[in-house]
């Protein structure tokens, strides 16, 4: 999967300026986080992935094909998403409905979708839960129901906004996993977030956000170095990494164990 954008502008109705002429590309199954504070830009940036939303001037092309070209629900077929709040992507009777709906739209078949739902109800831990109404499930559950829902019609890209908001320590484990299955899979797993801990654990690559363009792109060890740069997008490091920057530690570190090596190393020389 090759998500590419020129010049990418979005204008909404009230004439606020989202997005001013990104340029970007995500490509192969490396899952990328896209970060900065709130109002930065990064929903509406994703939003284009799928067609969403449609830029106001610029391009955006899926795999080389310009997104205007095919509607929303086409393309969904090639890039899911799973929105933040689950009560706005639920509306089915059960979790299994749920599940079977998006596969049957596309026309997958039968067999097709009991494999995918053999496979989905287990990484999002909802096996025994498959007949129970979404609205009975606790908010953990629900937004496991939503990611699952996405992943059962077996797109190439998946994008997910906030998963890790009203988490629990079990849940956010169980997202650390569907990421890096997504990957095992071929998949290309894009995730707005403001966890950095989550971030720094499970993804390579950061996407900085800031006023509506593209502050910092690149490793997540060579952003979480910038400092000052950070600073001007209201991202914070996680802690660990704060203490070793304020240790002047040269190494960005992300654990107590990659602390405590280079703090050994400093000490040394």
């Amino acid at each position: 999967m090759r998500i590419e954008l020129k010049g990418m502008k979005h204008v909404y109705p009230t004439g606020d300026e989202a997005l001013k002429g990104v340029d970007l590309v995500i490509e192969g199954t490396e899952p990328v986080a896209v970060i900065g504070q709130n109002g930065a830009g990064k929903t509406t940036l994703v939003k284009h992935f799928n067609g969403i939303l449609r830029p106001t001037s610029g391009q955006v092309f899926i795999d080389g094909e310009d997104i205007n070209n095919r509607s929303t629900a086409q393309w969904s077929k090639e890039v899911g998403y799973v929105f933040q709040n689950p009560d706005d992507q639920l509306f089915l009777e059960t979790v299994r409905k749920e599940f079977e709906f998006g596969p049957k739209q596309i026309g997958m078949t039968q067999a097709e979708i009991d494999k995918q739902l053999e496979f989905v109800a287990d990484i999002c831990n909802l096996k025994d839960k498959l007949d129970m109404h979404p609205f009975d499930l606790t908010g953990t559950e629900k937004k496991f129901c939503t990611i699952g829902a996405i992943i059962m019609m077996n797109p190439k890209a998946i994008i997910f906004d906030e998963p890790t908001c009203g988490q629990d320590v079990e849940g956010n484990k169980r997202l650390c996993r569907i990421v890096e299955a997504l990957k095992e899979k071929g998949k290309l797993c894009i995730t707005i977030s403001h966890d950095m801990k989550f971030v720094t654990d499970n993804f390579k690559r950061a996407v900085v956000m800031c006023k509506g363009e593209v502050l910092l792109d690149g490793e997540i060890a060579e952003v979480f170095s910038k400092v000052e740069l950070l600073k001007k997008s209201f991202v914070s490091p996680p802690p660990i990494t704060r203490v070793a920057q304020g240790a002047g530690l040269e190494k960005t570190v992300f654990s107590t164990k990659a602390f405590m090596e280079a703090f050994e190393a400093k000490r040394r020389k």
